[in-house]
């Protein structure tokens, strides 16, 4: 199956240094270095969609904007590219999740993903108003996803579960195309909920060694479910022209994460209840040694940030090859990012896209798109 990538719109804003948060935890001061404009983040998308990327993820929190009405004021700015929506299930009724995505797709033109996160961190859902734990969590997303998949094929509902009740739920426009449902999780309770409900299951940046682990995992999960999912990674990016410019490049932000900044956001995320925080926890151990966890993955903007923390680094050609080692586990679609995120689109997209393009890997997704030619990227580090 031919690559996939996607960018991220950086909604709790973007700076030439990190800009932490996440998982419970404010967004950090460089955030402000760029704010999150319509303006700014239709840049961003528009560099996205001329570079070959297919969609961008937005994220969701209260450290960022909403990705809902941010997404559909940015759609306007943009023709081609998709908008991977992450939103919580408790936050919103399934009818009205459903109808809400129906009139997306209709006045987007069908671009609209959906990246359905649960909650991992019980104190930011209680700020929502939302006061189930961890495991309740996961079984409402499951009644959820039954509901709002019902409602996509046009059927009319009625659920009397634990958590989610509805009675003659039905929409009067079924969505065209049914949008696809990104799901991650790496506990047993979110592992049952992707294999019954996902079209592509989302894993942090590990190591491949533990990501072949899990893509074994929820394949058998599907499996028994008599289904089959594809397989994403969410991971930043530095790549630069020599490895050794992109290793000075994390060394430059790593240099700009001050000490009290890092001990902060780590006892932060120290209480966050999700395994794969903690999972993402284990690989730097708060410390900035040994940071490079696998040739060219890079453990440190887990430092300061939650979710998503190690980056690709290298030269293109590494990147490139880091790449096609995930993707030989089954990876087939990446969700990518890096500080500030129009720059590091075109590096990426100038750099790496061009050579896994070259080797028939990936195809822009515009006819007669740049596919095999490698561009000076017009940005300095």
């Amino acid at each position: 199956m031919p690559l996939t990538f996607h960018w991220f719109l950086p909604t709790n804003g973007d700076s030439r240094h990190v800009v932490g948060g996440g998982h419970g935890t404010p967004a950090t001061a460089s955030g402000r270095d760029r704010p999150p404009t319509v303006a700014y983040l239709s840049q961003i998308a528009r560099a996205a969609e001329d570079l070959g990327f297919a969609g961008a993820l937005t994220p969701t929190g209260a450290w960022c904007e909403d990705a809902w009405l941010t997404t559909a004021m940015v759609s306007q700015n943009s023709e081609r590219l998709k908008f991977l929506v992450a939103f919580r299930p408790g936050s919103v009724s399934p009818t009205l999740a459903a109808q809400m995505a129906s009139t997306f797709q209709r006045q987007s033109g069908g671009r609209l993903l959906l990246n359905v996160v649960t909650g991992g961190e019980s104190h930011e859902q209680r700020a929502y108003g939302d006061f189930l734990d961890k495991d309740a969590r996961y079984r409402r997303t499951g009644e959820f996803l039954h509901i709002v998949r019902q409602l996509w094929e046009g059927g009319s509902v009625d659920l009397h579960g634990k958590h989610l009740q509805v009675e003659g739920a039905k929409l009067s426009r079924v969505p065209d195309p049914v949008p696809e449902v990104y799901f991650g999780g790496s506990s047993p309770a979110a592992g049952e909920v992707a294999a019954r409900y996902a079209d592509v299951y989302l894993t942090w940046g590990e190591p491949p060694a533990q990501v072949a682990e899990k893509i074994t995992w929820i394949r058998k999960l599907a499996a028994e479910h008599g289904r089959t999912l594809r397989f994403g990674i969410r991971l930043h990016a530095i790549t630069r022209d020599t490895s050794e410019q992109a290793w000075a490049e994390a060394d430059r932000l790593l240099a700009g994460f001050d000490p009290e900044t890092v001990r902060a956001v780590q006892t932060g995320l120290a209480r966050s209840e999700s395994e794969g925080q903690r999972r993402m926890l284990a690989l730097h151990g708060g410390s900035r040694e040994g940071l490079e966890i696998h040739p060219n993955l890079w453990a440190g903007i887990g430092l300061v940030r939650g979710g998503a923390g190690t980056a690709l680094v290298g030269s293109h050609d590494e990147v490139a090859e880091r790449v096609k080692e995930y993707h030989a586990l089954g990876i087939d679609e990446f969700v990518l990012s890096g500080y500030p995120h129009l720059e590091e689109a075109y590096w990426f997209g100038e750099g790496v896209l061009p050579r896994l393009a070259a080797q028939g890997l990936w195809a822009h997704p515009d006819a007669g798109g740049r596919t095999a030619t490698t561009a000076q990227v017009p940005f300095a580090s």
